[in-house]
């Protein structure tokens, strides 16, 4: 006997993920329902999210996170959220403690789930890709999102954890990782514009990285991932380096170098 629907909106941002939606989709299939918010896909995003009777919603990103997330969240119309990425997937645990919640709601809690980064050669369990804990399923009420890039969200009820993992396929090549870190450290450099940081060469280009480093590969255990766990940290120190060369250049010079 097929279970009864929730009522739960999953809420997620896409952009050309034809190769991951529909997977997701089916893992949150006991969900009410589905709101797509879509930054001009050319692929077959939105008529795959349709076929699974998603609301889409064509909205510019405009390197705005946040602000997207917000929007997508106001256009949800059941009294509990689920966010997620469109490339990560619930797991059967993870959906069993939601049913569970919700057998409940005396006492309504924003919920933290932890995430864990799988790949075809393996998975990521330590350094800068070790599992973490976000804030993804709670409450409408109150509910927004703020921040160009790492965005955070937002609840006015106490936080708690919920038992079972989200599964994250993080990247599916290295084109797509390399390209994420591209636009996320301009993104950084753009937002600690706007927030007039200080940014000095030595501290910040020459130090932060090797910290970033360091931090990831021996503190949070990265060489533990064998091969995964070095190229990870090193990519780690050049992605801090990036967005401090960006920013520095960025506040001193325009951006151009």
């Amino acid at each position: 006997m097929t279970k009864e629907k929730l009522p739960i909106s999953v809420v997620l941002l896409t952009r050309n993920e034809e190769f991951n939606i529909k997977d997701c989709l089916q893992s949150c299939d006991f969900a009410k329902e589905f709101i797509v918010v879509d930054d001009g896909s050319l692929d077959k995003t939105v008529p795959i999210a349709q076929s699974f009777g998603a609301k889409v919603f064509s909205r510019s990103l405009a390197g705005d996170w946040g602000a997207q997330k917000t929007f997508g969240i106001q256009q949800a119309s059941q009294p509990w959220l689920l966010l997620i990425d469109a490339d990560e997937r619930i797991s059967s645990e993870l959906q069993n403690s939601i049913r569970q919640v919700l057998s409940d709601t005396s006492q309504k809690r924003a919920y933290m789930i932890q995430r864990e980064n799988h790949f075809v050669s393996g998975v990521a369990t330590h350094g800068c890709l070790r599992p973490d804990w976000v804030l993804r399923f709670l409450p409408r009420e109150g509910a927004s999102s703020i921040g160009k890039v790492h965005e955070s969200i937002v609840s006015p009820y106490p936080r708690a954890r919920l038992s079972g993992r989200l599964i994250h396929f993080t990247y599916r090549n290295w084109d797509a990782y390399y390209r994420k870190i591209d636009l996320y450290s301009r993104l950084a450099a753009d937002k600690y514009l706007d927030e007039g940081r200080n940014c000095y060469f030595f501290r910040d280009i020459v130090l932060r990285p090797l910290w970033a480093f360091f931090k990831v590969y021996f503190i949070n255990r990265g060489f533990l991932d064998g091969k995964l766990g070095l190229i990870f940290s090193v990519n780690h120190y050049f992605y801090t380096m990036a967005k401090y060369v960006r920013y520095y250049y960025l506040k001193n010079y325009g951006g151009k170098i």
